[in-house]
């Protein structure tokens, strides 16, 4: 199999669209006799694999995205569960491209992998099945590797120097940490064309109501000793606060098998999921860095003469932690929408979703629809103190604007 240039289709030799690192195309649907009954139990494990290892601390290199990692493993797992239809074993081709994957990215945990995918390759019993299977997912994880060798993830992030006009970013208190990923809008996207495809429009004039109405709500609702807030609406502050994509990782697992979505049918969701996120975040640094809007704590600190509706207040403080890069677009709103969209245009709209909590020990939140959910994690963080709805609402029309454009590519 020959590598081509994004966004062009590499083809089986049973002419089967496969997934690849850079310009992948997605099928819309696995063929109406061609799908594999094989369980997706494969896919869904080495997905609480990779959970598991960008939770552990230190694991994850902290110049690196995790979604790049996802984006991989999903896009190699595919590719390799495409390549081997009716050839091979489909459930040895996807564990010996997760294994693959996962063992180049995070070498150190090579032996938790290795057992894995042994205990994975065990369970298939026609030997020549397996090794069709084998040779699959070891074609997958080198194409995807080799895609990805020069994609700028390993550059050093420039320094961003810090805002000094009104509206202009700056770190946060309490920590005043340094922005983080500044590089990453340089990062080539796996699907889209480039980073600023579609950039967030400008932001709104900080003279104007809309600017007022929306600093003043999370002036209001987002302060760590509010008592305008709700206690259910202090649970959902803190519900949400930690890496977004993994809660919508962990929604679709539960999703795939309570929809007892075959072995294809998964490897088709996740990889667009993650395809999706992965760019989404490359989106969404983008908007970032070129705006450079400040986080409402810096916004409500500083608000003298910036517009005459909010009124100043230097003593106040977040419910949560400021993350350490500028306010617009809002990313869980970004990867929220994303999640919605992708699984409502594979599973529809209506699904009864419980989600635990990253943050919350034992807590779980229930939903009626993916969109209730994505909505929900978007606002939470203006209850948290950490955007407005401003960078929410932008983030809504990124995320939805990249998770068509992955789905629409075919």
């Amino acid at each position: 199999m020959r590598p081509v240039s994004r966004r062009h289709l590499l083809l089986t030799a049973a002419g089967t669209a496969t997934l690849v690192a850079t310009g992948a195309v997605l099928p819309a649907a696995a063929s109406a006799t061609g799908h594999d009954p094989d369980d997706p139990t494969v896919v869904v494990e080495w997905n609480r694999t990779l959970l598991r290892v960008v939770r552990t601390p230190h694991a994850q290199p902290a110049t690196v995205h995790p979604t790049r990692s996802f984006a991989m493993l999903h896009g190699a797992i595919h590719d390799a569960v495409e390549n081997v239809r009716h050839r091979g074993s489909a459930v040895a081709a996807a564990a010996q491209a997760g294994h693959d994957i996962l063992a180049a990215l995070y070498p150190s945990m090579a032996a938790t992998f290795d057992q894995q995918l042994a205990d994975e390759l065990a369970t298939v019993a026609n030997p020549y099945a397996r090794d069709a299977g084998v040779r699959a997912g070891q074609r997958a994880a080198r194409r995807m590797l080799s895609l990805r060798a020069h994609d700028g993830s390993d550059a050093t992030p420039p320094t961003i120097p810090a805002g000094t006009q009104p509206g202009q970013y700056r770190p946060a208190p309490p920590n005043f940490a340094a922005p983080v990923f500044t590089h990453w809008a340089n990062v080539t996207p796996f699907v889209l064309h480039r980073a600023d495809q579609f950039r967030s429009r400008p932001y709104p004039d900080l003279r104007g109501a809309h600017y007022a109405a929306a600093t003043n709500e999370v002036k209001s609702l987002g302060r760590d000793t509010g008592t305008t807030r709700t206690a259910d609406q202090t649970v959902q502050a803190r519900f949400w606060a930690a890496s977004i994509w993994n809660y919508w990782n962990e929604i679709t697992q539960n999703v795939v098998l309570a929809r007892e979505s075959d072995l294809h049918t998964a490897a088709r969701v996740f990889a667009r999921l993650n395809f999706a996120f992965a760019d989404g975040v490359i989106a969404f640094y983008d908007s970032k860095y070129h705006f450079r809007i400040w986080r409402p704590i810096t916004a409500i600190r500083l608000a003298d003469d910036v517009n005459p509706a909010v009124t100043a207040d230097p003593q106040w403080n977040s419910l949560n932690t400021t993350p350490a890069d500028p306010s617009y677009p809002g990313a869980h709103s970004v990867i929220s929408q994303v999640g919605a969209t992708i699984l409502r245009h594979t599973y529809g709209p209506a699904q009864h979703l419980t989600v635990t909590s990253e943050v919350l020990a034992g807590t779980v939140r229930m939903f009626d629809t993916f969109q209730d959910a994505a909505d929900e994690a978007g606002l939470s963080r203006i209850l948290g103190g950490v955007h407005t709805r401003i960078d929410h609402v932008a983030g809504q029309e990124l995320g939805f604007s990249v998770a068509r454009s992955i789905i629409n590519d075919r």
